[in-house]
């Protein structure tokens, strides 16, 4: 397995980075197979750090069912993998922002000529809101306080907002330090649009991968996030729930209830939100409901994608991007993200929506 990282690169840097890490993992469960595989080649990939444990065991999983097979993964971020996969650098990108209509309408130099790229999800996890407060072990949140900590209008943790929420708890004067991503992030994106949502005569700014304030810490990747509020005093942050460890976990308010994040709380949303509106058939991009009040609903959860050519301009690499991207979203491989990463499994339905657009690819 090779899960290489190497920041924001060029796509030069990108190529020769990933090249010289080529050693093959052969470790981990399989997919099942019935035959010895004829798959051989190197994909390179990158992007969300948010996936980062899920590849881990996805590619080892791959990789062993398939020994002629390199793979490859930066979790550069998700906004560095769309640049250096449209710039040609990878062959997919994974993202937990789906493909913007900007970057939609220009070229991808991994594909054929005049084609484009779709967004297929390949895993889905809530995002949970962490904290490092000495003397605190549990916390309720609701958007607007979240928004305001996060903008830097709450500064420390006994305000009264905070203490009105947390009934019976002592919050101490500490500082609020909020540790944000520092990079283009998608899980930044997701965690943007549920405030705006939410909050929006607070957090006024449109949700993009780029955190909006000059406020709190900044710290590159899921990993650089998670190492800041835990080394801090007085943090808190946001992170993939499957890098969360021993830090504290606020509850969200939902309607009238504070819910834990679970991954079938997480599920449940985006079972229930819409595509985004006005995307070709073949592009799986969902438009989450953040609004939800069912308390058996999550709505602070990201869906991370495989941005892929609908056409490669190398056959054969087009063929090992299917089946790699086709195992991480198959039952095999949602069950393999569940165990390792606690990611909330895709519907059946949505297996088999990605599985058919897989087919299509050339």
């Amino acid at each position: 397995m090779n899960f290489t990282r190497f920041g924001r690169p060029a796509v030069i840097a990108v190529v020769a980075a990933l090249a010289l890490s080529s050693c093959a993992a052969n470790e981990g469960a399989a997919p099942e197979s019935d035959s010895a595989s004829a798959l051989t080649g190197t994909i390179n990939a990158g992007g969300a750090s948010s996936q980062g444990s899920a590849q881990e065991a996805w590619i080892a999983a791959f990789q062993t069912s398939n020994p002629d097979v390199t793979i490859n993964y930066d979790p550069s971020g998700s906004g560095a993998g769309r640049e250096a996969f449209i710039a040609g650098g990878l062959d997919f990108a994974g993202s937990d922002s789906y493909l913007s209509d900007e970057e939609l309408a220009g070229t991808f130099a991994s594909c054929a000529a005049d084609t484009t790229a779709v967004d297929l999800p390949t895993y889905i996890s809530p995002i949970a809101v962490i904290f490092n407060v000495e003397g605190v072990d549990d916390l309720n949140v609701d958007a607007d306080t979240l928004a305001k900590i996060f903008a830097g209008t709450i500064t420390t943790w006994n305000d009264p907002a905070l203490v009105a929420l947390n009934e019976g708890v002592s919050l101490p004067s500490t500082a609020i330090t909020a540790v944000h991503r520092s990079d283009d992030s998608g899980t930044t994106k997701n965690f943007a649009d549920y405030l705006g949502q939410n909050a929006p005569d607070v957090w006024t700014e449109k949700a993009s991968d780029t955190f909006p304030f000059q406020t709190g810490e900044g710290a590159q990747g899921t990993s650089g996030v998670v190492d800041a509020v835990t080394n801090g005093v007085g943090t808190i942050g946001y992170a993939d729930a499957s890098r969360a460890g021993d830090l504290g976990v606020a509850k969200l308010k939902v309607g009238d209830e504070f819910v834990a994040y679970t991954a079938e709380a997480a599920a449940a949303v985006v079972d229930g939100s819409p595509m985004v509106e006005g995307r070709e058939a073949n592009d799986l991009a969902f438009d989450l409901n953040r609004t939800t009040t069912n308390p058996e609903e999550y709505p602070l959860v990201l869906v991370s994608y495989a941005v892929v050519c609908t056409e490669y301009a190398d056959a054969a690499q087009a063929e090992l991007v299917k089946a790699y991207v086709g195992y991480m979203a198959s039952a095999e491989g949602q069950a393999e993200a569940e165990a390792s990463a606690g990611a909330a499994p895709m519907t059946t339905e949505l297996q088999d929506k990605v599985a058919a657009v897989l087919e299509t690819i050339k």
